[in-house]
């Protein structure tokens, strides 16, 4: 993810002064470098956002030492919960599958998404109308089924959950524990949701191509930290 994001930033215009990764492969003088230089370089303070996507053990730790040299950060990690990052004089809004927190001058300081993804966030959209469209019709029963490559950490997956959570504000009991999840080869992402009944079934599906929609969909949050002077609405950043 990090490679893609790379490339999409620089596709759309934008400098990278700073990469760290846990073993820097590059040659000295690449713009790369180690968490324990990298966060405390030059190089990343002069940084107007960092985007971070590593895992669920890493994810708050790196928050946090962005916050530390005043950087704002969007983060796509998931497997954690970011409500963690909460400290004092600071202010979080959740919104479905969006985490925003800005601090006392309100500056937004992190957005976190389950999947920045364009498509995906209709799809967010069109789970939710369909369970509003189906509350007067109780012979159907949704379930989800999600697909990912065998690398991924967590499971199920942000997405699923955030999936689980809009039905589940629709009052059907749909739980985490109850989505089934698949590893297999290197499957960048589907998730289906099914409504089924005696009568018929309904199945809306997402399958992603590759990765670049969700690296794209990080650069355009960053993008609207980087341009706001204000607090930026949650509705703006999808």
């Amino acid at each position: 993810m990090g490679h893609m994001v790379e490339a999409c930033a620089r596709k759309r215009g934008h400098e990278i002064v700073c990469r760290i990764e846990p073993t820097p492969t590059l040659p000295e003088g690449k713009e790369i470098y180690s968490p324990e230089e990298g966060f405390q370089s030059e190089a990343f303070r002069s940084a107007d956002v960092a985007i971070e996507f590593t895992t669920p053990a890493t994810a708050e730790d790196n928050i946090r030492k962005a916050w530390e040299q005043n950087v704002p950060v969007v983060s796509g990690s998931t497997g954690w919960n970011p409500e963690k990052l909460k400290i004092k004089n600071y202010e979080l809004k959740i919104n479905d599958n969006k985490t925003i927190i800005t601090n006392e001058t309100g500056r937004t300081m992190l957005v976190w998404s389950s999947n920045f993804s364009v498509g995906v966030n209709v799809f967010f959209e069109l789970n939710k109308f369909l369970a509003e469209q189906l509350q007067a019709q109780p012979q159907y029963t949704p379930s989800i089924t999600e697909t990912h490559h065998i690398h991924k950490l967590d499971k199920p997956s942000g997405t699923a959950k955030t999936l689980a959570e809009g039905l589940r504000v629709m009052g059907y009991g749909v739980q985490d524990s109850e989505i089934e999840s698949i590893r297999e080869g290197e499957v960048p992402g589907t998730h289906e949701v099914k409504w089924d009944s005696d009568e018929d079934t309904i199945i809306i599906t997402h399958i992603a191509k590759g990765r670049e929609g969700f690296a794209l969909g990080a650069v355009l949050a960053a993008e609207k930290i980087k341009n706001s002077k204000l607090k930026i609405k949650i509705d703006e950043i999808i």
